[in-house]
């Protein structure tokens, strides 16, 4: 039973669908790991276990009837702590909330339930999910399994440790700049960044309306695809067949490839040569106008999150980390019109961008430039913390920057991620590439 902790979510569900597994005693065995780990309360802010017994229960039910909702039907997952959980504490990750709790579920954990995944608890976060790095000294700072000296990556950072831990057969985060792909990347994992709008925000702790989503943190490829299906009540995208022979790729030379350090940049190339080896050609290209996207990101994403958290940060700023709290109040000097003036520069860089890659099947380019870095130093070292918050999210920003659906994979070196970008709303022909990308990856 101990082996079902390390398993991909399908294969926890297609035993479910066997008879092989009960969703009664798969979810003991996540609670009573959960419960017995050294590492738990930095991990999760507070685990449900009368809600996933009770979940596990009806799914048991289910499956001894033949009725199961879906693949996924008893499978034990865990939320980031801005998913809205009815009777539950939510806080973002941040003592402005603290004891906040809500009514009722957000409405993409209501999806999620009816369809039969079954909900261990809520992890931890960067505070107010305003950070890549996973860094949180107010309410915990989870451990990257690579390194436990080491930051996780955020702002989904409790998410990520959660499967990497053997905590969780896959988690939920939210993604505004990075924050569902970076800890994937730093934990070895596959994470998921769908397009904005895809995925129900409702209910769901804001930091930035414009830029937010929701996506998961898996193990495969496939538990990424069936996630997606169950979080929006879909069909999951058939990966049956997939290849990269005869696909065009395109390496983005523009930002991405600068200032990656040794590890991510080796990792990085010897991906691309396995794609090339698989059967994709492979092309470089330039995009100049994404110069122009950053110049703009820092007053859309200050001004977004500082409209909505303004009165909760000025009430109490002494409350917050002091660089979340730098962040957020950059929004204040932002004024209206250059605010409405950079998202009309952003919306003719997101055309020029989708013309001038369409010829495309995908988009590559490392995830991370840097490896997941040293916790104390970034608690004592405010100019380390800026310069090292900056590259975490660098590149992973540009999908959301240009509107695109995103994955990360694992390379198979440590804490180095394989990032693969289509165009808004391509999560099909996304993860069947991906797919196929794991599969050369693996090889």
């Amino acid at each position: 039973m101990q082996d079902w902790l390390w398993m991909t979510a399908a294969d926890l569900g297609r035993g479910i669908g066997t008879g092989d597994i009960d969703p009664v005693a798969l979810t003991e065995t996540y609670l009573a790991a959960i419960d017995a780990h050294p590492l738990r309360d930095r991990i999760y802010a507070r685990v449900t276990h009368d809600r996933a017994r009770s979940e596990a229960a009806a799914a048991s039910a289910r499956a001894k009837a033949g009725l199961r909702r879906g693949p996924l039907d008893g499978v034990p997952v865990s939320w980031k702590d801005l998913f809205d959980t009815a009777g539950i504490v939510t806080e973002a990750g941040t003592k402005l909330m603290e004891g906040r709790t809500p009514d009722a579920d957000a409405k993409v954990l209501q999806t999620a339930t009816a369809n039969g995944l079954v909900c261990l608890g809520k992890t931890h976060m960067s505070e107010i999910a305003f950070s890549g790095l996973g860094l949180n000294p107010i309410l915990g700072t989870p451990p990257c399994v690579n390194d436990e000296n080491a930051v996780p990556g955020g702002s989904s950072s409790g998410a990520g440790a959660s499967v990497a831990f053997g905590l969780a057969a896959a988690a939920i985060g939210s993604d505004t700049g990075g924050s569902v792909r970076i800890p994937s990347a730093w934990n070895d994992l596959v994470g998921l960044k769908t397009s904005h709008g895809r995925l129900s925000l409702d209910g769901t702790v804001p930091l930035c309306l414009t830029f937010d989503t929701v996506g998961p943190l898996c193990r495969s490829v496939e538990d990424a695809a069936l996630m997606l299906a169950a979080l929006e009540d879909s069909k999951p995208v058939d990966l049956a067949a997939t290849s990269l022979k005869g696909l065009r790729l395109m390496v983005l030379d523009t930002i991405a490839p600068d200032d990656v350090r040794d590890a991510p940049r080796a990792a990085f190339d010897l991906a691309v040569g396995k794609m090339k080896d698989a059967g994709a050609t492979i092309e470089h290209r330039y995009f100049a106008q994404l110069f122009d996207a950053f110049n703009v990101a820092g007053n859309l994403y200050a001004a977004d999150s500082y409209g909505w958290w303004r009165d909760l940060v000025e009430a109490h700023p002494e409350k917050m980390f002091p660089q979340i709290l730098e962040r957020v109040r950059g929004g204040k000097t932002v004024s209206g019109p250059d605010y409405c003036a950079g998202w009309n520069t952003l919306r003719d860089i997101r055309r020029q961008y989708a013309a001038e890659t369409a010829e495309f099947d995908a988009v590559l380019l490392p995830t991370a430039p840097i490896l997941p870095p040293d916790a104390n130093r970034l608690l004592t070292d405010d100019d380390y913390y800026k310069s090292e918050n900056l590259l975490a999210l660098r590149n992973t920003r540009i999908a959301n920057l240009l509107d695109l659906a995103s994955i990360t994979l694992p390379t198979g070196k440590s804490s180095c991620g394989f990032m693969i970008n289509t165009q808004n709303y391509g999560e099909a022909r996304l993860l069947r590439i991906a797919a196929a990308a794991e599969a050369a990856l693996n090889a």
